[in-house]
């Protein structure tokens, strides 16, 4: 136990009191050969989630699933089994003021219940707000604290500005988290025409390498985005083209924290 101790502090070398120096040092070779690669992505994220605000990672108000106040039982079982979620905001007629939360398993109880009669309000559960400013780490000791699972975002002027839940939060730290409604099944590879494909940024590099017949290191990067991200030593903006070898790859789909779609093209 006392060497592994001693081993663990000859890490610590003298480093800036910032975040990315701290990510420097923890991605040097000593510590990749004590730690595995996900130990360290999970550090990082913890770090990270520490730096970050709500406003950071919120699906913004124009992406959000909901529904609406006036549904009847048909629309809203038919929203929720279209998106395969489990809690959904409630917004009121003027299309912007959210009054509550529902659950989609409180629409079984409705489906199995012979009464015909239904009563939104009767099954809306209280929506917690957050401002777009709160810090991540503090809302998910919130998020703990009060068992909610969603919180809906609001701006300045108490208008609706986003939403966000557990799940976005602890991705920040231990990556994407799939579920049973997420599409495993889903080609990462898919041909565009002749030469070009659309590649998912979360594709293993094995998996690309095995594709593509490239030879592109595996070690230091699980995944063609995070290759990409690290190769130009920032985040990809949406339609850049980066040029790797004999690949020119060229950025589909992106958003303000990961790459989601790439464009490949292998030039002979």
């Amino acid at each position: 136990m006392n060497k592994t101790i001693k081993k663990i502090k000859s890490f610590f070398i003298e480093t800036q009191d910032t975040p990315e120096s701290f990510f420097t040092m923890v991605e040097s070779k000593q510590w990749k050969d004590f730690i595995g690669k996900d130990e360290i992505r999970m550090i990082q994220g913890v770090i990270e989630v520490s730096e970050l605000q709500v406003r950071d990672i919120m699906i913004p108000k124009s992406k959000m699933i909901v529904l609406e106040e006036s549904n009847d039982v048909d629309e809203l079982l038919k929203k929720i089994i279209d998106s395969g979620h489990s809690r959904f905001p409630v917004i009121a007629d003027n299309k912007d003021e959210v009054v509550g939360i529902l659950l989609a398993k409180d629409i079984l109880k409705i489906t199995n219940n012979k009464d015909s009669s239904f009563i939104m309000n009767n099954y809306l559960r209280p929506p917690a707000f957050i401002p777009e400013s709160k810090r991540l780490k503090i809302l998910l000791k919130e998020f703990r604290k009060s068992r909610n699972h969603m919180a809906i975002v609001v701006d300045e002027y108490g208008r609706t500005a986003g939403m966000l839940t557990i799940e976005d939060v602890l991705e920040q730290i231990v990556g994407d988290i799939e579920d049973e409604f997420d599409a495993e099944d889903l080609p990462m590879i898919k041909e565009l025409q002749k030469g070009i494909f659309q590649v998912d940024a979360l594709i293993r590099m094995e998996d690309f390498n095995d594709a593509f017949e490239s030879e592109f290191d595996d070690e230091d990067f699980d995944t063609l985005g995070g290759m990409l991200s690290k190769n130009l030593g920032k985040l990809p903006t949406v339609g850049e083209k980066i040029m790797i070898g004999s690949f020119e790859f060229r950025i589909l789909e992106a958003n303000h924290r990961k790459i989601i779609l790439i464009e490949v093209k292998k030039i002979d």
